[in-house]
């Protein structure tokens, strides 16, 4: 029999599938940059502009975003509006923009509603997901997602190639993907039910959320079924509206057994937080351009295939992103995040050295089938790394924010990281590739990839909670923080996670 934790996350699963195309709002972009090339004659740098734009709106908007989901009480709304909005900004760019970018100046304004209202998307998925699994719920969840996430990019893409194919050069007719993919995300978003969302464990005030079943392992003596010490009760009730007490003071109170959040500032000051919000922008400084700098490498001067082949590389990598999800879910919770998180950044500089190669390889010549299909292969490196990257990003900042009460907040900062990121690699891609060529272009991104490697490896600590995988240990979502069990109690490290003190 389904408990209503399986109903929820069996809805949270198929909007995440439906989600795909709208999350982060780069799915849409990379095809719309290979649409204004293609069918509106853009420059590199116009196209680079957009992208530069659309990303500092994500960055402006994103910790403001996080923010407001953690004390927000009615998250589905506020995704559904915001993937809504994006839907129609992506449609109104479609039928709208005209040739040689004429009124650049309406889509730079376009793309800048359409970063911010993406920017709730991260954090609004992010933070109903641990509202209904708990934190300690969030590596097999995350997952899941992810793989949802993956294989509806995949599926939207090829749908919305193959219509750009068949009605070339009228390709702006596919961009009628993303009502469809709309309408599937409010329908299953909307079958979560409020009471299914423990709104302290979205925000990662507690370990455990009362919406999940618990297993009969020290069955709790609370109402929610989790282990509660003697004379404390359940927490109940949430704070809804925002403090303004960012620095100062002891941080916000949450009603029933008085635990408390945070400040802002005080989240600043985690050196473990501050270094992987340095690492996350300087990987997406590198990574994030590199996708549409290959598919307009394929798409530019190759007509119907070449449109083709630029949704190919979308689809290709999001394939093998469904299998480094569901390797991260599997493996993260039992050998760490750090080795898997370094396989992913070090995919990166390799995969440019060999896009270097391969535009070498071609010279001045047309792009032979076998090069085409050399280059178009690269993209399962970018399954590879972006694939880590988007589950493990999510993982980390909920192991360093566990029991801050800031999670949509923690979020939100390493998700404008990764925004500010884009949003200088977008401009940065684009102009070195009209200026120095595509060649030189990757070879320069190879050694920008470099940098936040060599610093996950040498700078960033093992964020997994120690008795997360711990064999025989109690899970931890049955204990809560400074609580005490026999001889030993919970307390959290400075990272974020949980250690074993005897008393």
């Amino acid at each position: 029999m389904l408990t209503k934790s399986d109903n929820a996350k069996g809805s949270l699963r198929w909007a995440a599938l439906f989600l795909g195309e709208l999350r982060d709002g780069l799915t849409m972009i990379n095809m719309q940059s290979a649409f204004l090339m293609v069918s509106k004659g853009y420059s590199e740098k116009q196209v680079g502009i957009l992208f530069f734009v659309f990303g500092l709106s994500q960055f402006l908007f994103q910790t403001p975003s996080g923010y407001l989901m953690d004390y927000s009480d009615r998250k589905i709304l506020w995704l559904t509006l915001a993937a809504l909005a994006t839907t129609i900004l992506t449609v109104f760019t479609a039928v709208f923009a005209q040739e040689e970018g004429a009124n650049l100046g309406l889509m730079i304004f376009i793309k800048f509603l359409q970063g911010a209202v993406t920017a709730l998307i991260p954090p609004g998925l992010n933070s109903i997901t641990q509202g209904i699994v708990g934190a300690v719920g969030m590596t097999e969840q995350v997952s899941v997602n992810e793989m949802m996430n993956h294989l509806g990019t995949a599926i939207i893409v090829l749908t919305g190639s193959l219509i750009a194919y068949w009605n070339y050069p009228n390709i702006g007719v596919l961009f009628v993907v993303s009502p469809i993919a709309c309408v599937g995300v409010m329908w299953f978003l909307n079958q979560i039910r409020p009471e299914d969302i423990d709104h302290d464990a979205a925000r990662g005030l507690t370990l455990e959320t009362s919406a999940t079943e618990k297993p009969s392992i020290l069955q709790g003596n609370g109402e929610d079924g989790s282990y509660q010490p003697p004379g404390k009760s359940p927490t109940k009730d949430i704070k809804t509206k925002p403090s303004f007490v960012l620095g100062f003071g002891g941080g916000d109170t949450v009603q029933g057994e008085g635990l408390k959040a945070d400040t802002p500032l005080r989240v600043l000051r985690d050196p473990t937080l501050l270094t992987f919000v340095l690492i996350v922008f300087l990987f997406h400084a590198s990574n994030g351009t590199v996708l549409p700098l290959v598919m307009q490498s394929l798409a530019i001067g190759n007509g119907r295939e070449g449109i083709l082949l630029s949704g190919l590389c979308i689809i290709v990598a999001q394939i093998f992103m469904v299998m480094s999800a569901k390797i991260c879910g599997t493996y993260s919770g039992k050998y760490g995040r750090k080795t898997l998180f370094l396989v992913g950044f070090f995919s990166v500089p390799v995969r440019c050295f060999i896009l270097h190669l391969l535009l070498k390889a071609r010279g001045d010549d047309d792009a032979t089938p076998l090069l085409q299909f050399l280059t178009l292969s690269t993209q399962i490196l970018d399954g590879l790394g972006a694939g880590i990257f988007g589950t493990m990003y999510i993982l980390v900042t909920s192991d360093i924010s566990g029991g801050t009460g800031r999670f949509s907040l923690t979020l939100g900062l390493t998700t404008a990281a990764m925004s500010i990121g884009g949003t200088v690699s977008g401009y940065l891609g684009e102009a070195l590739a009209q200026d120095l060529g595509y060649q030189q272009a990757f070879f320069i991104l190879m050694f920008m990839s470099l940098l936040p490697a060599l610093l996950y490896l040498f700078c960033m600590p093992e964020t997994l909670p120690a008795l997360a995988k711990a064999p025989g240990s109690a899970p931890m979502d049955m204990i809560k923080e400074g609580s005490e069990v026999g001889n030993t109690s919970v307390k959290k490290t400075p990272a974020g996670g949980e250690y074993v003190e005897m008393t």
